[in-house]
């Protein structure tokens, strides 16, 4: 990802937010991951949904210390006991969660393997049929997962905070938003440090 290209586009679209871009600093970008991390990757989402990153970082670590070599599989976690995993921290709705996606993937109803291939709403689409993935959890794959790079949640409450910090409440963010294409995961990624910058 050219990062003058960018820069430039923001600083061409949108003044305000290429202003906040300068006084947060680079981001880094985020390189696409291999699909034998991808059920990895969901189960880490679906682990941190309305959690602050802190506190989601510490129990995926520890969920992940539940399998062999902390490699987390579906078929193990198919055989792992319910209260074991609640055991660590996730609640009693995510614990089903996860093991409804390994269920999913075992089964051959959700091939992981064939998300990099679709596009943006697609993956959405795939990803949403599993119990316990909305809209933000399958955005989050987009972005952190696939390296997506123009992906904007709106539901995410960290950006939807960010923008009202940075603009106030007169603005649709939608209307906000649509400029950055097609480069809303860069701007997500700005969004998200500001809030750390408080």
């Amino acid at each position: 990802m050219d990062s003058d290209k960018i820069t430039k586009h923001f600083q061409k679209v949108d003044p305000v937010f290429y202003k906040l871009m300068q006084k947060v600093g680079p981001v880094e970008t985020i390189k696409p991951r291999a699909p034998n991390t991808y059920f990895q990757s969901i189960c880490r989402e679906i682990i941190g949904q309305q959690l602050n990153g802190k506190v989601a970082r510490i129990i995926f670590d520890r969920f992940t210390k539940l399998f062999p070599n902390q490699k987390v599989t579906p078929e193990y976690l198919l055989k792992m006991q319910d209260a074991k995993i609640r055991k660590i921290g996730p609640s009693w709705s995510k614990v089903s969660f996860v093991k409804d996606l390994a269920k999913n993937v075992v089964e051959g109803t959700l091939n992981l393997k064939k998300l990099k291939d679709l596009n943006d709403e697609q993956v959405i689409t795939e990803l949403t049929k599993v119990k316990g993935i909305g809209p933000w959890t399958a955005q989050m794959f987009l972005i952190f997962t696939l390296g997506r790079q123009d992906v904007f949640s709106k539901g995410d409450l960290g950006l939807r905070k960010a923008i009202t910090n940075l603009y106030g409440q007169r603005k649709e963010i939608e209307l906000i938003t649509e400029k950055w294409a097609p480069y809303r995961t860069h701007a997500c990624r700005v969004l998200w440090k500001s809030l750390e910058n408080e």
